[in-house]
């Protein structure tokens, strides 16, 4: 091969690659309310009287377009970026959360180990209630379930499965409720039996082929903005 050639050949492989990390999975929420905002379905607690009452809890309609040709799984992660660093503050009568006060993520849901011929979930498919302790760690047909981050509050069981939207009722800012799609070049992630987000992205090293992510908001407080 020519030397012009061949630099023809790795400049278009190289765009092609790049457009393709680029271009990421386009991933979507099958329902909305007006506004982008999570419908009161998929949240485990909704407003009452000023403050919060459960919900139903069922987990949201998730689809996302298909990895690339070497994809052998995906995962799937729902988290909360907005949540107040000092726990001692949330759902105080009389104290108000600042929107510039400190905030750290709270994961809400994980799936690993996906199949690659699965690129939807149904509503309710992972959590539809709210069962004592969660659903089981359990491997399923659309993934397999790592913990959320209610475990370590609750301390009440696995705390598998779909955990939805429930923003403290005092808290002047609007919570974003963030779902992350990644997928793999391998069928299955070395993860422990109980793992968590840290754990899914360690695993993940080295076998991300594509991702995307989208995002819609959430609040029981009337005063609370962006």
């Amino acid at each position: 091969m020519h030397l012009k050639t061949m630099i023809a050949t790795i400049s278009l492989l190289a765009a092609s690659a790049s457009h393709t990390l680029a271009a990421g999975l386009k991933v979507t929420f099958e329902a909305a309310d007006k506004g982008g905002t999570l419908r009161t379905e998929n949240a485990s607690c909704i407003a009452a009287s000023g403050k919060a009452v459960p919900g139903s809890n069922r987990s949201p309609a998730i689809s996302w377009s298909k990895g690339p040709a070497t994809t052998r799984s995906y995962a799937l992660l729902m988290t909360d970026p907005d949540v107040p660093v000092d726990l001692s503050l949330l759902n105080q009568d009389g104290v108000e959360i600042a929107k510039n006060l400190p905030r750290m993520t709270f994961t809400h849901w994980i799936l690993a180990d996906i199949p690659a011929g699965v690129t939807q979930l149904a509503e309710g498919v992972d959590g539809d209630g709210m069962p004592k302790g969660g659903l089981p760690l359990a491997r399923t047909a659309h993934g397999r379930r790592g913990q959320n981050g209610f475990a370590a509050f609750l301390k009440d069981g696995p705390h598998g499965g779909y955990m939805g939207a429930c923003p403290p009722w005092n808290d002047l800012r609007i919570h974003r409720y963030r779902v992350t799609v990644y997928a793999f070049d391998i069928e299955q992630l070395t993860l422990p039996d109980v793992f968590s987000q840290a754990d899914l992205m360690a695993a993940a090293k080295g076998h991300v082929v594509s991702s995307g992510a989208t995002e819609l908001t959430y609040t029981i407080n009337a005063k609370a903005t962006k």
